[in-house]
């Protein structure tokens, strides 16, 4: 018995008397995983679990059972739920599965599942990078949300780590676990995209960026901002940011998300907002692959532009002296911050290679005011391009241009590109931008040992801010992303140009050593990364500084412990590791 001692206004103090089994019939059974609180929920008979953890989740685990539970609202020290009169007609789980293995947990649930003996277990399980495989304990095929919901649970019961699997893109394969063993969640039956009357977008978890934009283009003429490969799925890339060249004009594509359907560590499946559950709202944009499986997105669509300026310039000799290529890249970086010239409707990127250097990028405006006002002034200064172009196209043909022979149109299964490679990248913030003695530290490296490379390797410099950036018009607690005031961002990318080849040592520390001569030239300024460029080199204290300010990353921890306290999702560096 529970004895409560509770207080009457003018009268005297009263002692009653109420059983816990009392307390619990009278609650009602959650029906969205959250316990006690304001609502009372118990989970007692609960399909999430029937255990009340000390932050107010029902699963069924030991971090829900055990230190902290709440006995008023569940069971205690056990998953096994005493006699009940609970109306809830769904069989709670149990602590372990009826049968001892998670492959026998997840058949006796109906979950379509590939284990190593599969005929195709070898093809869903090859990473993007090839430099990376992993052999999960299974891979988990689901065509509903229950199956997740279910895979989730048994993956928990069984103490197996889980991370889902969008379009597979992750530098650091962390869509197979990051290591081996893990289970792996493919959402490649995920495929809606519809646009609702008020343009926004549901997409499924599994969706690539090129069919997400074909399809919402065709069904409304609308678009969104996102990165230039088409292939890479909408998962990984929305919930860590999501960079593409309108991004400037409309945001990330993390910044476009006004609800996400996810599945949490518990099993339970839940509609993520603003004001629904709002901490897994603020966990999932950014940091997602530590909180859930996001199996649909809603994002805000912007109109399809009726024409897109995409231009291209080549700039020759940028390798033949660093004090020179110094003075050209300050132009640039002057140039883009030139608010008479240049506003929210530029994007702009360089790449160089140690062989060729180029600007390129987008214009939302008339081929005319880009000719007339844009490149006069970009190349003011610098020395004739050796080949250029500026074509005003359609919002989809400017996308087709920019996917580097790739069509817009993805297959659904069976994707087969790939690629073996190491990579890392530096956030360059508009307080810290690139000195004169940084970029000839930059540029001579490049020239001692990038020119006449042994293995090909290239760097991608974004510009993220400027003049009216929409990307640096959020506040920094708008979500858990918080590149918000970058001026550059860059990729630094070695790759072996032959995927069956063994990879090169030398790759590594050359990629290391382009990177250290930026941050060891300028070691005033702190040098963030972007996570979507994950290092898989990073120890997980390393990746948590450069992915996340302090405050960030305290209210993420924060979350992870009410929401996933067994860290059931889990990566290398993922949050609480």
């Amino acid at each position: 018995m529970l004895t409560r001692i509770v207080t009457l206004v003018g009268l005297a103090t009263v002692t009653l008397a109420v059983s816990l089994d009392q307390l619990q019939r009278r609650a009602t059974v959650s029906p969205d995983a959250t316990c006690g609180g304001a609502q009372g929920y118990t989970c007692l008979g609960s399909s999430f679990g029937n255990c009340c953890s000390l932050h107010g989740w029902c699963g069924s685990t030991a971090p829900y059972c055990g230190s902290g539970c709440q006995p008023a609202f569940g069971t205690c020290g056990s998953n096994t739920p005493p006699t009940s009169t609970s109306t809830s007609k769904t069989t709670p789980p149990t602590s372990t599965p009826t049968a001892g293995t998670l492959a026998q947990c997840l058949t006796q649930k109906n979950v379509p599942i590939r284990l190593t003996s599969s005929a195709d277990f070898p093809q869903l399980a090859q990473p993007y990078n090839l430099r990376l495989p992993y052999t999960p304990a299974v891979i988990v095929l689901p065509t509903t949300v229950q199956h997740i919901s279910d895979a989730v649970t048994c993956a928990a019961k069984n103490n197996v780590k889980v991370q889902p699997r969008g379009g597979g893109h992750s530098y650091a394969a962390f869509g197979l676990g990051g290591q081996n063993g893990a289970m792996v969640i493919d959402l490649q039956s995920f495929q809606e995209v519809s646009v609702d009357a008020n343009n926004v977008a549901k997409v499924g978890g599994g969706v690539r960026l090129g069919n997400l934009a074909q399809a919402i283009f065709n069904q409304r003429q609308r678009a969104l901002p996102h990165g230039t490969c088409p292939g890479v799925g909408v998962g990984g890339h929305a919930t860590h940011g999501g960079f593409g060249l309108s991004s400037r004009a409309w945001g990330l594509t993390l910044d476009t998300i006004v609800a996400l359907d996810v599945v949490l560590a518990n099993g339970s499946s839940v509609k993520a907002t603003p004001t629904a559950y709002p901490d897994i709202y603020y966990a999932l944009r950014g940091a997602a692959d530590s909180f859930g499986i996001v199996t649909s997105f809603y994002l805000q669509t912007q109109p399809a532009p009726a024409s897109v300026v995409n231009w291209s310039f080549r700039i020759p000799d940028m390798f033949t002296s660093a004090a020179t290529s110094a003075n050209r890249f300050l132009h640039i970086q002057s140039f883009v911050q030139n608010a008479s010239v240049v506003d929210r409707n530029l994007g702009l990127g360089m790449y160089m290679d140690g062989q060729g250097f180029s600007i390129s990028g987008t214009y939302f405006g008339s081929l005319t005011d880009f000719n007339n006002k844009i490149k006069p002034e970009l190349l003011r200064g610098l020395p004739t391009p050796t080949s250029q172009t500026a074509t005003a196209m359609t919002w989809i043909q400017s996308l087709t241009a920019l996917a580097d022979g790739q069509p817009l149109t993805q297959p659904t299964t069976g994707y087969n590109l790939h690629d073996s490679f190491f990579a890392k990248s530096i956030v360059v913030p508009t307080s810290g931008q690139f000195t004169a003695a940084t970029l000839t530290s930059y540029f001579d490296y490049i020239i001692k040992n990038g020119v006449n490379s042994a293995n090909p390797w290239f760097s991608i410099i974004n510009l993220y801010g400027g003049p009216d950036s929409q990307i640096n018009a959020k506040p920094t607690d708008f979500s858990a992303y918080g590149d918000r005031t970058a001026l550059w961002v860059i990729q630094h990318y070695g790759y072996t140009g032959n995927t069956a080849a063994p990879f090169p040592q030398g790759i590594i520390p050359f990629i290391n050593g382009l990177s250290n001569s930026i941050t060891s030239a300028q070691p005033q300024t702190v040098f963030p990364g972007y996570i979507n460029y994950v290092d898989p080199s990073l120890t997980p204290a390393q990746a948590h500084a450069a992915y996340f300010d302090d405050a960030t990353y305290a209210k993420l921890l924060s979350i992870k412990q009410k929401v996933d306290p067994g860290k059931v999702f889990w990566n290398p560096q993922a949050v609480g590791t």
